[in-house]
Parts: C-alpha cells; structure tokens; sequence
C-alpha cells in the first residue's frame, strides 16, 4: 500500500546490524587481549575480577595491533554506510565527505547473570556494539530462567515510555512493539543512535559474553555542520 498525499511518516528510528568478515581469527585475539587488559585494570583498580568488568575507555589508544586497527577501520566505514543511509532525506550524502570521530571504545565482560540497566549514551551522536564472544545459540537460549533472552540487547523505542498506561488497540498497533531484542552473535556489529534508550539482559553461560561498546560524532570535513545549504565539493 502506497503513502497517500499529505500523509507522513515522521521520525524513524535507525538501528544497523552488520556483520565482519573475519571474525573468528579476530575475536579469538581480543579474547586474549582483553583478558589481560582486564587483570591489569583489577589490580589498578585493587578489585578482583568479578562477574561483571568494564575496561577503560581508551582502548583506541591503548591497542597498537595491525588486527585492531583493521576492526577500527571496519567500524568507521560501516558506521559511514549507516549514517549516510539514516540521513538521505537531511542533506545530500553524495556531496559530503565524512568525518568519522570516535569519543571512546572500551570492552565488557558479564556472567553470572550480569546485565547492564536501561540508558542511554550522551556527548555523541552514535553508539555502537561488537560481540567478540557468547555461548552458541542453542546453548545460550537453552537457560532454563532467562531462555531466549540471554544475553541479548534490548532497544526501547521512542513510545516504549508513553505506551505504560496507553490505551493499546488496532488504531495504534504501528507502535508495536515498543522494545526489540538483538540477539548476541560473535562477529555481529549493532549500530543505534546514541538516545535510543536500551540494556543489556541477565547473561549466564559457559563463556564470558564480551563486547566492545563506543561512542561516535559525525561531522562534514568540509566544516559548518550546517543541515542545509551544502555545495557539491
């Protein structure tokens, strides 16, 4: 069915799942890089290792590896994919180089039923998530508490506030479902913009669940982030 005349769709929500091509040989590096970055940043800190860690956030900085930049380099490019498509009707993407800045990377680690609460990220325009490692989907799912849920990242949309004492019938179903949950796959790149409010659920496995979590602002390289009025180079 085709939009009529006069009729508007406004404000969508854009949320990109990306997956990287090698991830197998570079997540079982990570693995081991952050594995030691975590004891080292225990002991700094005077804590033992607990069910739940969350790095520092300079990992840009602090990891000097060809595969980690060739990660980076991944993030940045998809993340320029994703916001050009997001902002095709804001200005015109083929006349604008992009600037790619990311504010912070760090890496966490849960288990034992650790999660992350509802939030949002501020200072940014972009967030992004990267699952190095989880339990596999059958084993994952198969939690006899948290089944499905296991682990996933959960994204509330805009309404998902409005809807808890709304009256919900076939007038509004456009609005469901309020929440999305993306599962953790090993490899798997989730892009979101950085007001979107979402959690990570209870997580318990055989293995650790570890991501890489950041935040990014976009800017034109020709500078004035203006929103109209651009020149073709």
């Amino acid at each position: 069915m085709s939009l009529q005349p006069g009729f508007h769709t406004l404000w969508p929500t854009p949320l990109a799942v990306r997956q990287h091509g090698d991830a197998d040989a570079l997540n079982a590096l990570l693995v081991r890089v952050f594995g030691a970055l975590r004891v080292t940043q225990s002991h700094a800190r005077g804590a033992a290792p607990g069910a739940f860690f969350a790095s520092d956030d300079d990992l840009l900085q602090r990891v000097q590896l060809p595969e980690w930049q060739g990660f980076v380099r991944f993030v940045v490019e998809r993340l320029r994919d994703t916001v050009q498509q997001a902002n095709a009707a804001a200005w015109p993407a083929h006349a604008l180089q992009l600037q790619v800045h990311i504010a912070g990377m760090w890496f966490q680690v849960g288990n034992g039923g650790a999660f992350h609460d509802v939030h949002t990220h501020g200072n940014c325009s972009w967030s992004g998530v990267y699952c190095v490692q989880v339990d596999a989907e059958a084993e994952r799912t198969a939690h006899p508490v948290y089944g499905a849920a296991n682990g996933v990242t959960r994204f509330y949309g805009p309404p998902f506030a409005q809807l808890g004492g709304a009256h919900v019938d076939m007038g509004n179903a456009y609005l469901q479902p309020p929440h999305v949950d993306v599962a953790p796959v090993p490899g798997q790149l989730v892009l979101f913009p950085s007001w979107l409010p979402h959690q990570a659920l209870p997580y318990q496995g055989t293995l650790d669940r570890i991501i890489v979590s950041f935040n990014a602002s976009i800017h034109a390289a020709q500078g004035g982030d203006r929103l109209h009025g651009y020149s073709a180079a």
